[in-house]
């Protein structure tokens, strides 16, 4: 009976341009769809819906830690926890909001567009809470209580307003120019994951002897590191697909395994962070004072106001456009015999 509502996928040259992914010629879901299409489109094999699963699941995992890691921290009284829950948190928005991304970004041009503008959002609030946390517990002894230490987060605040709003403007290239679409947005999530990483890089590849905060993370830092720039380079190169177009357009292609590889690094870095946590608690409670609010939670929520408001200001502009590209596309021309 299911069956009988879903719809019948379409190819490339049967949707608008702004709909087409690289070297994906097949299992297109309708560009008008309606919500109802979208969420029944989960139990459908489009060449969305790997991308849908490999975020929404993965929240549910990262959703358990955070529940487990409540029973055993104190974070309402313990200030020395808030940057984890901050980190947590955002681990638990960026997959979620991933994942409803991709579900309802068939509605319509301009829905497409707010559901990636949220999905940038959320990854931008995701490198606040990675920055947060190497704030508190990953930043090398050396560097403890340098105005880097202390500039460190309210700079990560303002990296993620320049990399919402990077992202979303990205966007607006994308028809007429993909290539400088492609590197804006590459640069937007690449400045501040570099920035958030320079201790950890630091500690990784360049400090020797004390004061390093060499421990037993140390090759499960290495595991992210690898994962975030495998990646990056997924994200960047259209790979395997756009080496055989139409032969991965449902299960295997980049988007999949940078999905995978995505969730997969956020998991070797959740580990490493709450190692590095307990191991360094006594050092760091003695030599840093404890994490003040504003600059956790606090920072979260200035950062997920600009981000809203960022995101309310390009959603706007769609509205503002007289015409969108595509939108003279006729309906019928996607209807199903």
């Amino acid at each position: 009976m299911l069956s009988l509502k879903l719809p019948r996928l379409l190819s490339i040259n049967q949707v608008p341009k702004v709909f087409h992914e690289h070297s994906i010629i097949f299992g297109y879901r309708p560009p008008r769809s309606t919500a109802t299409d979208c969420l029944f489109s989960l139990f459908q094999l489009t060449n969305e819906t790997v991308n849908i699963w490999t975020h929404f699941l993965p929240t549910w995992y990262f959703l358990w830690n955070l529940l487990a890691l409540s029973y055993t921290l104190d974070f309402w009284n313990e200030a020395y926890t808030w940057p984890l829950l901050v980190y947590m948190l955002s681990s638990c928005i960026y997959p979620f909001t991933s994942s409803c991304a991709h579900t309802f970004s068939s509605m319509s041009t301009r829905a497409r567009h707010i559901c990636f503008f949220f999905d940038y959002g959320a990854l931008s609030l995701y490198s606040l809470g990675s920055a947060t946390v190497y704030a508190a517990y990953i930043m090398p002894d050396k560097w403890i209580n340098t105005a880097f230490h202390k500039w460190f987060v309210p700079v990560a605040v303002f990296n993620t307003v320049v990399c919402t709003g990077l992202s979303c403007y990205s966007r607006s290239p994308e028809l007429e120019h993909p290539n400088l679409s492609k590197m804006v947005r590459i640069v937007a999530f690449a400045y501040p994951y570099l920035f958030d990483n320079i201790p950890l890089f630091y500690r990784l590849f360049l400090c020797s002897g004390e004061g390093c905060a060499h421990n037993e993370t140390i090759p499960i830092h290495y595991r992210h590191v690898a994962l975030a720039f495998l990646t990056c380079f997924l994200f960047a190169t259209h790979l395997p697909e756009r080496l055989a177009p139409g032969r991965f357009d449902y299960i295997g292609h980049s988007h999949q395994l940078f999905h995978i590889c995505a969730i997969i690094g956020t998991h070797f870095q959740m580990e490493a962070i709450i190692m590095d946590m307990s191991i360094r608690h006594s050092w760091l409670t003695l030599h840093v004072p404890l994490p003040a609010f504003m600059g956790t939670i606090g920072a979260l929520g200035i950062a997920l106001m600009l981000n809203l408001l960022i995101i309310a200001l390009f959603s706007l502009a769609l509205y503002w456009t007289p015409k969108l590209p595509d939108l003279k596309y006729e309906y019928k021309k996607f209807k199903m015999d």
